[in-house]
């Protein structure tokens, strides 16, 4: 009974201590550049072009009109379909909702492949809702995260002026897109991706990950390295030893939608 009631106070110890560990951090401090570019001043530095993570005084992209959407991408013969309006029977999580024949994202729940894939060649579409009421940060929120590690960002970036890395398009965290070609809420935009993944021998990286990615045709990223593992407000690096994982959709608390998603391994 002595062990027990030992047990019942450190468990309530630990809840004590984990309500109270955000108040406890430092302040997380979002600002604006003068342009009115959300972001931070207050993270680490990346050492590759000596902008800080989230940098609102990072370059802004400039914009380039993509054209009007085009109807959904042809399927290759070899390609693996992950979606075609029908099911979810190649993914794990099923809180993600079906509708008019898209994929729905719900809440902040990830969607993932129940299949791991390397290097890869990646279609997906993907659609912002039209007069989305919420947060900025929340507006056409979304990711493409490139073996559940590596996230390709989705986001209103039409309408909303967040941190560069943080845009549409960008290599979160690490990398803007060259231009800024994000469609309005509202329209279907595409992502087609070619992807090398990293190569590890004896636990030890001897080749990064790497991307090439087209936004609505229009090239964005040319065999871009991406530096580690996703994160927000801290450095990447690779702490996974591995050239396999899932595609996972990531959840921000708003509807976005996807249809004509797949791949072909390479």
């Amino acid at each position: 009974m002595h062990h027990k009631r030992i047990r019942r106070g450190l468990l309530r110890l630990a809840g004590i201590v984990a309500a109270l560990w955000p108040a406890l951090l430092p302040a997380q401090k979002l600002v604006q550049s003068p342009e009115g570019v959300y972001g931070y001043r207050d993270t680490p530095t990346l050492s590759w072009c000596g902008y800080r993570v989230h940098d609102p005084d990072r370059p802004v992209p400039r914009r380039v009109d993509p054209g009007p959407p085009a109807a959904p991408a042809p399927v290759p013969s070899d390609a693996v379909v992950l979606f075609d309006g029908r099911d979810l029977a190649r993914w794990n999580n099923t809180d993600w909702k079906i509708v008019e024949g898209c994929l729905e994202s719900v809440g902040s729940s990830n969607l993932a492949t129940r299949e791991n894939f390397g290097s890869s060649q990646i279609h997906l579409e993907w659609m912002a809702p039209a007069d989305f009421q919420s947060s900025w940060a929340n507006r056409g929120n979304n990711g493409a995260m490139l073996m559940g590690l590596f996230e390709i960002q989705i986001f209103d970036s039409y309408n909303e002026k967040i941190y560069p890395d943080g845009q549409a398009a960008a290599v979160y965290g690490q990398t803007p897109p060259l231009v800024n070609v994000c469609r309005k809420p509202g329209e279907w935009q595409t992502y087609d991706i070619a992807f090398s993944a990293p190569v590890f021998q004896e636990n030890r990286m001897i080749q990064p990950a790497r991307v090439t990615l087209f936004h609505n045709g229009v090239l964005v990223h040319l065999n871009q390295e991406i530096y580690g593992e996703t994160g927000h407000r801290i450095l990447p690096e690779y702490k996974q030893k591995t050239s396999k994982g899932p595609l996972v959709l990531a959840g921000h608390h708003c509807p976005v939608r996807f249809r004509n998603i797949w791949l072909r391994p390479l």
